[in-house]
């Protein structure tokens, strides 16, 4: 707070200063005004806003913090264009030799250049130009609008003001002619006349736009106290509307918060949805094109994780056309399977059209039900059951296939019959097929019978090398000797290595004796003998 001197003041005074600063910066008391008569931001601290004590401040003030001493030599001007200093009649020596002007030479000559210049013709000499040289301060280098001429925009409102005065004086010709043409032709074109006189009231409805866009004026201002100004603000919320914290005042009600002024949930779920104006920010996140956006960027995510170069902020034109190609190749697949599916099974939708109460699933009917449920008047509308043929019965049959079932098998119940495409032979049929069974019932029985009391087999004697041993089998006795010493020597060469030769020669051909000799020589592990055989 800017003070005037640094008197002592008492507590009461004190206490009333800083009660004061507190009530002016919540904006219950006006605020203190300078030497200029300018406001003071009561928010600037007080390090800044109290003056040194040697300037003597009389009044609070923020000189002191503006730059007070000025250089003389700075100014704010600008150049003086198109000024013209001397017009000379003749050629001077040391001007230019194109326009003749002393300010420049030939090589910065901004006139166009001449076939034959000024300094041989002696002819058209153009004034010297006025050059001025100063020094510009801190603002006046850094004003854009530093030099700027105002009434130039005036030509600028004038040809607006012509080009709408144009319009206005082409619109009203145009109603004379088709008034003219009206009271011509009569009464017969009476309907494409209005349409053009509507056409004709949208145009002027757009020259006056700018008068009814300020429906909503509001004054107040646009910066805080101490330097701010006012300016006029568009209120785009309408008044009569109920601020979305005020639909729904119970405690347990949608969620508001005041930071971001967002409700994302219904306030009144309950409601009429034809009578509901608003239904929570979610409606207007998963609607429109908030949701478009957002499966925009979700295909931009996508496409980037699986490779592609596609950024939603740093390029979005680049990933909204990628979106727009993805879903024309989506729907180009998507119709060529489905061209496929159909070439291979066929349309049955298009080949038969559907009933009318199909198609639209309403009709004038009209029906009236009880509490109980029951039909008082009218009929009720027959609902499909399938979309197959039903109740149509095929080879004299009474019943439907499947209407019978019996040892995991469907069949016909009027005839009791599990084949498909069979012929009803009704209930002689169902006796002769009980007849046939107890008949295939008593054969198994007769059979099985048959089989307990069988003669018991004779086993046959086995052969010592496993196969049935014949009855005229007669064995020499010397052709087993032979065998049996044949044996003994091939268990001694099989015991002894070294008596094997190198050429051996097998004989293929075994006789009964062969193997009657291998049967005796031949060690049994589970005879008790064993070790005393050799």
């Amino acid at each position: 707070m800017a003070t005037a001197s640094v008197a002592f003041k008492s507590r009461e005074d004190h206490r009333k200063q800083i009660e004061l600063e507190e009530a002016r910066k919540a904006g219950l008391a006006p605020a203190e005004v300078d030497e200029d008569g300018k406001e003071i931001n009561p928010h600037i601290p007080q390090y800044m806003s109290s003056a040194p004590w040697y300037l003597n401040a009389e009044r609070p003030s923020l000189k002191h913090q503006r730059k007070w001493k000025s250089d003389p030599n700075y100014t704010k001007s600008w150049y003086d264009r198109g000024a013209k200093t001397f017009q000379a009649e003749k050629y001077r020596k040391g001007a230019c030799e194109n326009c003749g002007a002393m300010t420049h030479t030939t090589k910065t000559c901004m006139e166009r250049p001449r076939k034959i210049g000024a300094k041989w013709t002696n002819k058209h000499i153009a004034p010297d130009e006025k050059i001025e040289t100063f020094e510009l301060d801190y603002d006046g280098k850094r004003d854009r609008w530093n030099g700027y001429d105002a009434s130039t925009y005036a030509r600028v409102i004038e040809r607006y003001e012509a080009r709408d005065e144009a319009r206005k004086k082409y619109l009203k010709e145009q109603q004379l002619k088709k008034l003219e043409k009206s009271n011509e032709n009569g009464e017969d074109a009476v309907s494409d006349e209005d349409e053009e006189e509507d056409d004709l009231r949208v145009d002027e409805a757009k020259v006056d736009e700018s008068k009814q866009m300020d429906f909503a004026k509001v004054e107040k201002r646009v910066r805080t106290t101490g330097g701010g100004s006012t300016g006029t603000v568009r209120n785009l919320r309408i008044r009569e509307d109920t601020a979305k914290y005020l639909l729904n005042l119970d405690v347990n009600s949608a969620h508001y918060d005041p930071k971001t002024r967002s409700m994302r949930e219904d306030p009144l779920p309950d409601a009429d949805p034809n009578e509901k104006f608003y239904e929570g920010d979610n409606q207007y996140r998963n609607s429109g094109q908030a949701l478009e956006f957002k499966e925009l960027n979700i295909h931009a995510w996508e496409a980037f994780d699986k490779g592609q170069d596609v950024h939603m902020q740093a390029a979005p034109s680049q990933a909204e056309l990628l979106y727009k190609n993805f879903k024309i190749m989506k729907e180009k697949l998507k119709s060529q399977t489905k061209d496929t599916i159909l070439e291979k099974y066929g349309n049955a939708s298009a080949e038969d059209e559907l009933p009318r109460e199909l198609l639209l699933g309403q009709s004038e009917r009209q029906v009236e039900y009880d509490r109980a449920g029951r039909i008082i008047k009218g009929q009720e509308a027959a609902l499909p059951k399938s979309k197959y043929e039903e109740d149509i019965y095929i080879n004299n049959h009474t019943t439907v296939w499947g209407s019978w079932w019996k040892d995991h098998q469907w069949g016909y119940k009027c005839c009791k019959q599990t084949i498909r495409n069979s012929y009803c032979t009704g209930a002689a049929g169902i006796e002769a097929a009980e007849a046939s069974s107890d008949l295939m019932k008593a054969n198994i029985a007769r059979k099985e019978a048959a089989e307990e009391d069988h003669k018991p087999v004779e086993e046959k004697n086995l052969a010592t090398w496993g196969t049935d041993v014949p009855d005229d089998l007669v064995l020499d006795e010397k052709m087993l000797a032979e065998a049996l010493k044949k044996e003994d020597q091939r268990k001694r060469e099989e015991k002894d290595e070294r008596k094997r030769k190198y050429n051996v020669r097998w004989n293929d051909e075994v006789t009964a004796e062969d193997m009657e000799a291998y049967r005796m020589k031949k060690i049994h592990h589970d005879d008790p003998m064993k070790s005393f055989m050799h």
